[in-house]
C-alpha cells in the first residue's frame, strides 16, 4: 500500500507545482472536450427537439436508432472515424487525424445521441396544453417555439451535463483518432492508460484525480439541474 500512498503524494505535488506534462494531458482534453461538446449542442439540441416536438413517420424508429446509439462503444466509433480520416479515406485530405479536431469529430459523434435522446424526452414531457394556451394569448410559431425551449432549458442543460460527463472520460476515439501523441493529442484518459502501463502511477493518479474532480462536478450539476427540472 507504500506505493499506491506515495503515488497520491507525488500525484498532489505534479498538479500542484504545474507539471508540463501533466497540465499539457489536461489542456488538450479541455480543448478537444469543448470542441466537441460546440458540435454535439449545436447539432443535437435542433434535432432533439425536432424529435420530440414534431410528429411524423417513421419517429418511433428513429428513436429506437437513437436510444440505440446511446451505449455505441467509443472504439468503434474511433475505427469508423479513423477510416474516414486515414490516407485512404473519405476525408483523408483534410489532415484531421491524429489532432485535436480530429478527436473532437469522433467525441461529437459520441456525444449527439446523448443530446438527441434527452432533448426529445425533455420536450415530450412538457404539458400537452403548453402550444394552445400559448395560441390563445396571441403567440406566433416562433415564440410558441422559444416557449418551448425556455420550459425544457433545464432538462437541455442536463442532457448537455451528462453528454460531458461521456466525452470527457472516453478512452478508445482519443486513443484511435488522437494517436496518444506526447505533447500534441495525449489526453487525460489516454496519459493515464499509458502512464500505469509503464509504471508511472504518479502521473497516472494526479489525471486521475483531475478526472474524479470532473466526474464530482458533473455529478453536482447534474443533481442541482435535475431539481429544477422537476420543478
Amino acid at each position: 500500500m507504500d506505493f499506491l500512498l506515495q503515488g497520491f503524494l507525488h500525484g498532489f505535488v505534479l498538479l500542484f507545482t504545474g507539471n508540463s506534462e501533466t497540465y499539457s494531458a489536461i489542456w488538450t482534453t479541455v480543448g478537444a472536450s469543448t470542441l466537441s461538446m460546440i458540435g454535439s449542442l449545436t447539432i443535437g439540441i435542433p434535432l432533439g427537439f425536432l424529435l420530440g416536438y414534431k410528429i411524423f413517420p417513421g419517429k418511433k424508429i428513429l428513436r429506437t436508432i437513437v436510444d440505440t446509439l446511446l451505449s455505441f462503444p467509443t472504439v468503434v466509433i474511433g475505427l469508423l472515424v479513423y477510416a474516414l480520416l486515414t490516407r485512404h479515406g473519405p476525408l483523408g485530405g483534410t489532415g484531421l487525424l491524429f489532432s485535436i479536431p480530429g478527436i473532437a469529430m469522433g467525441q461529437t459523434i459520441l456525444g449527439l445521441p446523448i443530446i438527441i435522446a434527452m432533448t426529445a424526452t425533455a420536450v415530450e414531457a412538457l404539458d400537452k396544453r403548453l402550444p394552445m394556451t400559448l395560441i390563445t394569448l396571441g403567440a406566433n410559431q416562433r415564440q410558441i417555439l422559444w416557449a418551448t425551449v425556455l420550459e425544457a432549458r433545464y432538462s437541455i442543460m442536463l442532457a448537455a451535463v451528462a453528454a460531458y460527463g461521456r466525452i470527457v472520460s472516453e478512452v478508445g476515439i482519443s486513443m484511435m483518432v488522437g494517436g496518444n501523441i506526447k505533447w500534441h493529442t495525449r489526453t487525460i484518459t489516454t496519459a493515464i492508460a499509458l502512464e500505469t502501463g509503464k509504471g508511472e502511477f504518479a502521473m497516472g493518479i494526479a489525471l486521475g484525480m483531475v478526472l474524479l474532480a470532473v466526474a464530482l462536478t458533473v455529478n453536482i450539476l447534474a443533481s442541482g439541474l435535475k431539481k429544477k427540472a422537476i420543478k
